[in-house]
């Protein structure tokens, strides 16, 4: 933290009326010179680093917290099948909507795979044969794989998932001899099962980027899928999972077809097994599953890969709770080595996979048997002794097998090796197919969500203000929801402070508010003008620094100072206006000390706005209680990051009376998800940019909107980088629009300047004027 001094600006004795209300407040304060009550802020570490430190071990609490408290959601009745599926309708529909699965299916159509001279890639043998396959999922995606038929009659059907960096090749036992599951399926084909094995987005970064703008990421691939996904409310597990169902959409046509009730069953390794225990989850038709090298406890999900967060997942599910869903069905948890990865490119999200740990395996297991009735079908395979199993082992196999009423051979020797042509389908090639179509689908998703906002916002905003405002009331607490509400701070505002710095105009304060003590607090610095007379009230500008910033950024007037290049020193600029500034701390410094606020908030259904948030409305409270404010004027003038907090924070903080967006405001929604330009986030390490399903419920211009009839104000740079002036002014119509429409002309106002990503402070300094000093 900037040490506190007294050496800028130049020294003068205060006037009368200014000296009166120090004499007036010091009493109170116990502070000779604090003019409002405080105790002394006496720390000197690093205030930023502390915030963020304990931020996320506020969310570790909570963490712990829904855990303890997850089981008493559930009110699952166990008295029949049909009893229990309605009970746990509500978890279903939750679960399938926090995964993205929201598109119709369509008849699946598998095709075989033919070569360039039009010969099927077909593997024939003795007792079975193999396919290169191609199956519909929705309109715009497709699924590849195999498709494994034994040569006698089917007994069962199944969908086998390898992990993601195991082709299906492997588990039908054509290549790589040693991998994990290798030549699994050929004992069950063997049997008589037939097998689908669906080909998943490997970890891989090859195409990880668009070729037509020279653009490449070092993301893995399901990164750079989840990335651009995660805020069309679409994620790379849901699209996965559509492609497992279209696949037992064409098991069922088949048995249908065929006059069979056969039934199916689903297994999969380390990324596979995820899919496995969440398709069990979801679709009854899944007779019985087998989740290899996954299950495990949940609540360290912040570390693993970013392409496995989910939305709010945490507050109803861990890996237990998804094992209940699977009843009265059977389910094999088997204990096995998954893969050990650490993803640290450049660019990507850091991330680890590692073996789940017995111990925590199991208390897992045990935790989700205790919710079970005792006849439940649920079973943990494993080593009693090191070395723990390989994937696809003999015992959990049987197990598997004989839960879809199907004996496996007593004696099962290693799979030999499949032959495999020599023009056999290109994996490298098939995986760009599968990787390119995702990614078309969800930029699809992403230029027409705007119609869901279009019906499920605009279109209610109808009528006089009275019934608009009502509708606003209702979307107003929509948007916080999908931002993470946290309850209204509530702790004592345990305001302490110590002079930061004066000058013969003003005289700053640093300052500390407790929001969720111990662990979370709002710091920032006021600034107050002097020649404040008695009884006086002032109008408030918040002024919010940007990505890695600081408080003292936003004040500074050294224009020497690499923050005065951005920031021109407004929040003193403003003082010297006549205005009280007040400059706070947002906990986005620290690169991923504090990005990984976002890997903890997400799976809580919260984000890092959601602390945010709750650090503003304890900082609009206590403004309001200074004898020297006006509490019907504070206003918000944020720049970049401060830009974004602009857009989302008075949208829901109705204390604040004005909202001013400088080098942020865009089409949001696209500037996130779009793999189309260069400035895309999907291009850039800021993975704590992706807000949960913004682009079928929120952008910009509903966030607004949201701060209609306040006034509102755009600041745009003609060169500042972060989009185009296109993209700017298309949003910035419909608010303009709606401004208009409701007689609020006045109240709205955009300002372009020949300038870059910073702060202008002519146009808006004209504005606060405007509608702060009438």
């Amino acid at each position: 933290m900037r040490q506190p001094h007294n050496n800028t600006g130049r020294r003068t004795p205060a006037i009368a009326g200014f000296f009166f209300l120090f004499l007036l407040f010091s009493k109170a304060s116990g502070q000779p010179g604090i003019p409002f009550t405080s105790l002394p802020l006496t720390g000197q570490g690093d205030f930023s680093a502390a915030m963020v430190e304990g931020i996320n071990h506020f969310l570790l609490k909570e963490t712990e917290r829904l855990q303890k408290q997850r089981s008493a959601l559930w009110k699952a009745d166990f008295s029949s099948a049909a009893a229990f599926k309605i009970s746990i309708s509500a978890q279903h529909e939750l679960l399938k909507l926090s995964l993205g699965i929201a598109e119709e299916s369509v008849s699946p159509g598998l095709e075989v795979q033919s070569n360039s001279e039009l010969q099927p890639f077909l593997v024939e043998a003795k007792r079975y044969r193999i396919y290169a396959v191609r199956w519909k999922v929705i309109e715009g995606l497709s699924s590849e794989g195999l498709l494994l038929i034994p040569k006698r009659k089917a007994l069962a059907r199944i969908v086998m998932i390898p992990d993601a960096d195991v082709s299906p090749e492997v588990l039908a036992g054509m290549q790589q001899a040693g991998a994990p599951g290798f030549g699994a399926a050929l004992h069950l084909v063997k049997a008589g099962f037939e097998i689908l094995i669906p080909s998943l987005v490997n970890r891989d970064f090859k195409y990880s980027g668009n070729p037509s703008l020279g653009t490449s990421t070092q993301q893995p691939h399901r990164e750079w899928i989840y990335r651009q996904a995660y805020t069309v409310g679409r994620h790379v597990i849901g699209y996965e999972l559509q492609k497992i169902f279209s696949a037992i959409d064409w098991f069922h046509t088949r048995n249908q077809a065929e006059g069979d009730a056969l039934p199916t069953g689903i297994a999969g390794h380390g990324e596979g097994g995820l899919l496995a225990l969440y398709a069990a989850a979801i679709d009854q038709r899944i007779a019985a599953t087998l989740v290899s090298g996954y299950f495990n406890a949940r609540e360290e999900l912040w570390k693993e890969p970013i392409y496995r967060n989910v939305s709010g997942l945490l507050k109803t599910f861990g890996d237990a709770e998804l094992a209940v869903m699977t009843w009265p069905r059977s389910l094999i948890i088997e204990h096995a080595t998954a893969p050990e990865i650490i993803h640290s490119n450049r660019g990507a999200t850091p991330g680890i996979l590692t073996s789940p740990m017995f111990k925590s395996a199991h208390t897992e297991f045990l935790r989700a048997k205790a919710m079970l009735p005792a006849t439940a079908q649920l079973t943990f395979v494993h080593n009693s002794t090191e070395p723990v199993l390989q994937p696809f082992s003999t015992p959990s196999l049987r197990a598997f097998a004989k839960a879809l009423h199907v004996e496996l051979p007593k004696k099962m020797l290693p799979a030999p090796e499949a032959a495999i042509p020599i023009n056999w389908i290109n994996d490298e090639e098939r995986q760009e197919r599968i990787v390119r179509e995702m990614n078309n689908h969800i930029q699809h998703v992403l230029a027409v969500c705007e119609r869901t906002r279009n019906k499920d916002f605009w279109e209610k905003l109808k009528g006089d203000a009275a019934a608009q405002e009502k509708v606003k009331e209702e979307e107003r607490e929509r948007f916080w929801q999908v931002l993470g509400k946290l309850p209204t701070p509530s702790d004592p505002l345990n305001v302490k402070a110590r002079i930061y710095q004066q000058s013969d105009k003003w005289i700053s304060y640093e300052v500390t508010l407790d929001v969720f003590s111990p662990d979370v607090y709002a710091w920032g610095i006021l600034t107050v003008p002097k020649g404040i007379k008695p009884g006086e009230k002032r109008a408030v500008v918040v002024c919010q620094h940007g990505l890695e910033g600081l408080p003292a950024d936003v004040v500074t007037t050294d224009s020497t100072a690499q923050a005065f290049h951005y920031y021109k020193g407004y929040a003193t600029r403003l003082a010297e206006k006549g205005y009280i500034t007040f400059a706070p701390h947002n906990p986005y410094r620290g690169k991923d000390s504090f990005r990984v606020i976002q890997r903890k908030a997400n799976p809580l259904g919260l984000t890092l706005f959601s602390v945010i948030i709750s650090q503003h409305q304890r900082i609009v409270e206590w403004l309001q209680q200074l004898s020297f404010v006006d509490p019907q004027k504070i206003a918000f003038y944020g720049l970049s990051y401060g830009g974004k907090t602009a857009m989302r924070v008075p949208a829901v903080v109705k204390g604040y009376a004005l909202s001013i967006c400088s080098a942020d405001f865009n089409e949001w929604v696209r500037k996130v998800s779009t793999t189309e330009h260069h400035f895309g986030y999907v291009y850039t390490g800021e993975y704590d940019m992706p807000e949960w399903n913004l682009g079928h419920t929120f952008n910009y211009a509903e966030m607004a909107a949201l701060i209609a009839p306040r006034p509102f104000m755009v600041e745009r740079g003609h060169f500042d980088g972060v989009g185009t002036d296109e993209w700017v002014n298309y949003e910035y119509g419909k608010v303009k629009r709606h401004y208009d429409l409701t007689g609020l002309e006045e109240s709205v106002r955009i300002e372009h300047f020949a300038g870059p990503h910073s702060i202008h402070g002519k146009g808006t300094f004209e504005f606060l004027d405007d509608h702060l000093k009438r």
